[in-house]
């Protein structure tokens, strides 16, 4: 098999043709004609004249939600692909005889148009059978109130319908549909019917003209070949993991002796009947198969590459020895989940591929010390202080979420290390403690109750308190949050207190550290600091706002905000979750991101944070 690159239509290939092709191939470039076309002389497809493969993934705009569908394609190209492949269900279209829905999430043509401003070309599967584990394989049901109809024949309307929309979103008009399926698997149907396909050939021919590239699916055996295929219909076929390759592009051969390899449908993963062990398809088979078909020039599409959901009632179900429903997710084990999320596959095959990244990972970001939160209480405690010989709780002070800082002297000289005591479990939830703006440890609701310190009379004491979020469920549902009771440090109980409620919020959303960065920091300080401390830095742009995930790697346990924005706590050493989820939005792809940290125990040396592309969820390994 004689594979069509690009080197082939160089000069030297340019020798090989004859006059009228050579001229045929200059006119369409000088004037700039769209075309996709079939080469057979040299076993591939053609672009606009120019040899092409295309490396394309099943995505299902009915099992999606429309305003998630740019979200997909975005990631689907990035991945590398250069095309999807698209089924139209017509019972989702024609729910009701002579009544015909093209708004909402059956917007089929705003679909095109997102996947056309994606940069995404479009196989399309217009059925009007199209399995898809979707309910009666996309036939309407109300095709069954005709006694004894053959079902597969009741299409002439709706193609009537279909096709002309379609006819404008042709490459070669414009649009970006390369290719058109003409029946699904109709060597599969218990029929075999050629005149039915005949009949199929001349609609499809009447409607998108004569230009356009035509063809067939079917399985990977003679039997399905021999009835699913017909002359002037490509002949493709279906295949995953478990088949050799070239035996399956050899079945292909002898039903189409030449024109381009193509595996229509590369399973990535399978559907689940209720009832069933989830299907799973390993991710290295995947890219292993996959590499191994493109490095022969094949074209794939990868089905699926994100099945979505069946939601209401467009879940399918098989009958062979019994009757299987499918059920309602239609994960499909797919690169992308069924909400969209990148997978461990993806990024394998994203690695096949070897283009354009799904989400380019940025380089590690290094942030700088702003100082540590004693320092920094003008900023963040505006209104000051309140005075008070015992502790306040949160809700006394009208501080809900977040943090408060507790200060007071020490009452005497502490050579020797003196135990400081919660006695009645009275720290909700953590508490940093501090001697002189030195680090000294932590007192922890349930688990640490006691700490030592050292220091002189008079020396000031901070105590940090985090709000770690309140019950939600049971009997201790009026959980109440800061210091609930005194502490005790050796024989004395601590009194005279300076009760900071702090807005750290409020001042990152003003744009605090950065505004003053360089009044207050004009040199930045590079060397972390033990204990509770604000270190900020920028992110700048790329020109992309994708959803990234930070990794905190090597920090502590803290809070994170984006551009004014709180992204919630970190906590690695404790786990599982091990990133925070940035929404793209909240990126700008023309200014520089700020990165504001508050970490609460120690920042590691190398003071970088990393944005990845997909989320680390898992318990860290000890």
């Amino acid at each position: 098999m004689k594979r069509c690159t690009d080197t082939e239509l160089g000069p030297a290939a340019v020798i090989k043709q004859t006059i009228p092709e050579l001229a045929a191939l200059l006119s369409r470039h000088v004037s700039g004609e769209r075309s996709f076309s079939i080469d057979y002389k040299h076993n591939c497809f053609l672009k606009d004249g120019k040899p092409f493969q295309y490396i394309s993934g099943s995505i299902h705009y009915s099992r999606i939600p429309r305003y998630y569908w740019r979200d997909r394609l975005v990631k689907m190209y990035m991945t590398g692909l250069n095309a999807i492949q698209v089924y139209v269900p017509w019972n989702f279209h024609e729910a009701v005889q002579g009544v015909h829905n093209f708004t909402g999430d059956r917007d089929l043509e705003h679909f095109l148009d997102l996947a056309n401003q994606t940069g995404l070309l479009v196989i399309l599967r217009p059925g009007p059978y199209i399995c898809a584990e979707w309910e009666m394989g996309g036939l309407p049901a109300w095709l069954l109130q005709k006694p004894n109809i053959i079902l597969r024949s009741a299409v002439s309307n709706w193609l009537a319908v279909l096709l002309p929309k379609m006819k404008p979103w042709l490459y070669i008009n414009g649009g970006n549909i390369i290719s058109v399926q003409v029946e699904n698997e109709y060597g599969s149907y218990y029929a075999c019917d050629y005149n039915y396909m005949r009949h199929l050939r001349t609609l499809f021919r009447f409607f998108l003209g004569e230009d356009t590239v035509l063809f067939t699916t079917d399985g990977n055996t003679d039997k399905e070949m021999t009835c699913g295929t017909l002359e002037g219909l490509y002949a493709t076929v279906d295949f995953g993991t478990d088949t050799n390759v070239t035996e399956a592009f050899s079945r292909q051969r002898r039903f189409e002796p030449r024109g381009p390899l193509v595996n229509s449908e590369f399973y990535t993963g399978w559907l689940d009947h209720w009832g069933d062990q989830h299907a799973v398809v390993d991710a290295q088979k995947v890219s292993r198969v996959l590499g191994e078909m493109l490095t022969m020039g094949a074209n794939v599409n990868m089905y699926m590459f994100e099945g979505g959901t069946n939601f209401g009632y467009w879940n399918g179900a098989d009958h062979d020895t019994r009757f299987r429903s499918v059920v309602t997710s239609y994960d499909y084990d797919a690169p992308l989940s069924e909400a969209g999320d990148p997978t461990e596959k993806l990024l394998a095959i994203r690695d096949v591929i070897k283009q354009v990244q799904l989400i380019e990972l940025l380089p590690a970001q290094v942030v700088f010390l702003v100082g540590n939160v004693s320092s920094l209480l003008n900023t963040l405690s505006p209104l000051g202080p309140v005075k008070s010989q015992h502790p306040l709780t949160f809700e006394e002070m009208k501080q809900y979420y977040g943090y408060m800082l507790y200060r007071t002297t020490l009452p005497r000289d502490l050579s020797e290390p003196t135990p400081l005591i919660s006695p009645l479990n009275g720290v909700h939830d953590r508490a940093y403690v501090s001697v002189n703006g030195v680090f000294r440890g932590l007192l922890e609701r349930d688990t640490a109750l006691v700490m030592n310190i050292t220091g002189q009379q008079g020396d000031t004491v901070d105590i940090l308190v985090e709000n770690m979020g309140r019950v939600n469920f049971g009997s201790k549902i009026n959980d109440y949050k800061g210091l609930l009771s005194n502490l005790i440090l050796g024989k004395d109980v601590l009194t005279d207190w300076k009760i900071y409620p702090l807005d750290i919020d409020g001042a990152i959303a003003a744009r605090w550290p950065h505004s003053d960065s360089r009044k207050y920091f004009p040199t930045p300080q590079k060397e972390p600091l033990p204990g509770p401390a604000i270190y900020m830095g920028t992110l700048q742009p790329n020109g992309l706002a994708w959803d990234t995930f930070l990794k905190l790697y090597e920090w502590t346990k803290g809070q994170v905000w984006i551009n004014g924005v709180n992204l919630g706590r970190y906590w690695p050493a404790r786990g599982p979750q091990q990133t925070l989820y940035i929404p793209g939005p909240l990126l700008s792809t023309s200014l520089p991101n700020n990165i504001t940290v508050l970490e609460l125990e120690g920042a590691p040396a190398h003071l970088r944070v990393l944005f990845m592309d997909r989320p680390q969820l898992s318990v860290p390994v000890q």
